[in-house]
């Protein structure tokens, strides 16, 4: 990133649906940013959505907090992409992919020439699908170019372990990696608890932890979106505290680990494709991606991951 906005807290979110307003307002709550805009081709949504935000501000964190049009990205830290049609009942992120492509070619450009120092951060699905389109249309640097990725995927993994242990979710420590959605791999191989490995946790702890009891985790963590939509139409509130988490990294320069989305060009023999893997995230975007020491059944399923998504970037042409 350059200097040209070393201090700015400014976060522009393009999309006012259920995931960008519920962003918002958890931005909102952290207290991270000094000034919030929201764009939404439903210009009346979005001023709605501020008016309401703007309302809990007295009691929460001075933030200014505006609705406005591309030009506004301008100086922002982040611009946060939620915009898009939505996934429907029974389709799969990748279904998806060919409608949103066609709504980032007339937001990316508009966003680059607004905010050419600034981070993007994609969250609309197929995520590692729209994030690579961003990068093409966007002429950014990789490091600058993020999708949220897995991280949405990890927490779930985390928690469904967690409920297994009966431990707090985060002294659970486990990926899942590769693209986010059906083709997602979760590295048992490197899951721990306290530095004991999960199959070792599990003999002291006494839990089952057979293959079938893997097997069911992992089920229900790749699946668990399709639940949600099911039963309430979208998901948002959790990946809206994952997208606040990514921000919270880049503003406060932290160096966090995050399984995020990010352009992968020879990793495990991987090339040009977004895919997940745990990256170093700080003040310029993805500093670096982590090499998981991955056994021989992860490393293909990796690769099998990130042919399944090549296939559909091919078909985007």
């Amino acid at each position: 990133m350059s200097d040209m906005h070393p201090l700015t807290r400014k976060i522009t979110i393009i999309g006012a649906g259920n995931v960008g307003a519920t962003f918002a307002y958890a931005l909102m709550l952290s207290g991270l940013c000094s000034e919030i805009v929201l764009i939404d081709q439903n210009t009346a949504k979005a001023e709605g959505e501020v008016m309401d935000l703007n309302h809990a501000v007295p009691l929460t964190h001075p933030t200014r907090i505006r609705s406005g049009s591309y030009a506004d990205c301008a100086g922002s830290a982040i611009t946060v992409i939620t915009a898009g049609t939505a996934q429907r009942p029974g389709e799969t992120r990748l279904d998806l992919a060919k409608r949103n492509a066609a709504i980032f070619k007339s937001i990316i450009p508009d966003v680059v020439v607004n905010n050419p120092d600034g981070i993007l951060l994609i969250t609309t699905n197929p995520v590692d699908v729209l994030s690579y389109v961003s990068l093409k249309l966007s002429g950014l640097p990789d490091e600058r170019v993020i999708g949220s990725g897995t991280i949405l995927d990890t927490a779930r993994f985390r928690h469904l372990l967690g409920q297994h242990f009966n431990l707090d979710a985060r002294s659970v420590h486990a990926y899942i990696i590769g693209e986010h959605g059906d083709s997602e791999v979760p590295v048992w191989s490197l899951a721990n608890i306290a530095g004991i490995p999960i199959e070792d946790f599990c003999a002291v702890s006494g839990c089952s932890c057979d293959d079938e009891a893997r097997n069911q985790i992992f089920i229900q963590t790749r699946d668990a979106a399709y639940h949600i939509i099911e039963r309430k139409g979208a998901t948002f509130y959790a990946i809206a505290s994952g997208m606040v988490r990514i921000v919270e990294s880049i503003l406060r320069d932290q160096h966090t680990i995050l399984s995020v989305s990010s352009h992968i060009k020879g990793l495990y023999d991987i090339q040009d494709v977004f895919i997940s893997l745990p990256c170093v995230l700080n003040r310029h975007g993805i500093q670096r991606v982590i090499r998981l020491p991955l056994n021989a059944m992860e490393t293909e399923a990796l690769q099998n991951s990130a042919r399944a998504l090549q296939e559909v970037l091919h078909s985007l042409d």
